[in-house]
Formats: structure tokens, sequence, C-alpha cells
């Protein structure tokens, strides 16, 4: 997202998180832009019943809990490592300081929060109207033309478990293993070694 070498020179530190560390919590004040150097990240809330409800995953080079910050807002959902971590952690003065200097990066985070917007709503309505497998395919296609932009068969490797497309897209696990197995069968996904490519 920004280039490590402009993190840096607005003082960016690196920080480190263990698997499941927490990041930041629900609620807690909006004070640095995050961005992934290695490892993955995930932002998810629990409902009464305690229920997972996972709002999006990170990798390498992408930035998460942005929106907070532009809107003087706490946090509305907890950061937590997936696995062992590395982030660049960029004070909130600095970031918009870094901001106004550099238009170029400021379109490019605006793009970024305008194609997250646009998948929320893309999924939200998929929750509401269409059949898990399709659900499933449109998130998939997300990650591969939107996030990873790759091309040609199979290229993307799902890192996701089933648990966690499951919390993503609001399906139970049952379900959702029952529709990447649809899904083979109509050759839209690949499943080796029980690890699936869209």
């Amino acid at each position: 997202m920004i280039p490590i070498e402009l993190l840096l020179n607005y003082d960016a530190e690196i920080k480190s998180f263990d698997k499941d560390d927490i990041i930041f919590s629900e609620n807690s004040s909006a004070k640095n832009y995050y961005q992934v150097k290695c490892g993955i990240v995930k932002m998810s809330n629990y409902n009464d019943d305690g229920k997972e409800f996972i709002q999006g995953i990170f990798y390498k080079e992408q930035s998460f809990g942005e929106p907070p910050l532009f809107i003087d807002i706490n946090y509305p959902a907890n950061a937590v490592a997936i696995e062992s971590s590395e982030l660049y952690v960029l004070p909130k003065e600095s970031f918009f300081t870094l901001l106004k200097n550099h238009s170029d990066i400021h379109l490019n985070i605006t793009k970024s929060l305008a194609k997250r917007l646009y998948y929320k709503a893309i999924i939200a309505s998929e929750i509401a109207s269409q059949e898990p497998s399709h659900r499933i395919l449109r998130f998939f296609d997300y990650l591969k033309y939107d996030v990873h932009q790759l091309e040609g068969e199979f290229t993307l490797k799902i890192e996701h478990t089933r648990q966690q497309i499951s919390d993503l897209l609001g399906l139970r696990v049952e379900t959702v293993i029952r529709a990447i197995k649809q899904l083979e069968k109509q050759g839209e996904v690949k499943i080796e070694k029980r690890k699936v490519y869209r």
C-alpha cells in the first residue's frame, strides 16, 4: 500500500505480534496506521451469543483499520494476529502528514477504501439473496482479482480456513464444505491436498 521507504521516513515502527496477539480492541481509540509487513491479521467482533463475525483478513502489504482514523471514532472491531506477524505502525499524526505531502498515496488509500466499501456492499447483497456456492465464488473472485490481482485458471491458493470463510460470509462450516465440493464438481475451483485453488 504505502512504500516501505516512505513509511520509515515518517518514523513508522516495525512491531511484532505472536499468533492470537491483540493489535487493537473493539471500542479502543484509533491512534495508528497499520500495514502488514508479514503474517496475517483478522478484524472481527462477536455477537451476543459469542459467534465471531470476521470483518476482514489482511495479508502482506495490506493496511487495515484506517476508517476510524479519518472520522475520529473508536475501532468497530478487534484486530488479532492469525499467525506470527510484523506490522509497520505509523502514528495518526504522521500518517496525516504523509498523506498531505503525497497526494498520490492519498489517492491510493482512497481507492483501497472504496474497494473495501464496494466489496462489503457486494457481500451484503450476496448474503441476503444468493446461494452459498455463489457467495463463496464471489468472495474467491474478490480475493483473486481485487486483492491479489491474479489472472489464469487456479492461480489463487485460498489461504482462508473453511471456518474463516464461514465467519466471513455468515454460513455454517458444513455448508461451506459442501458448497466448495459442489464448486469443484462444476470446475470453478480445484482442490489439492485439502487446499482450494481458484
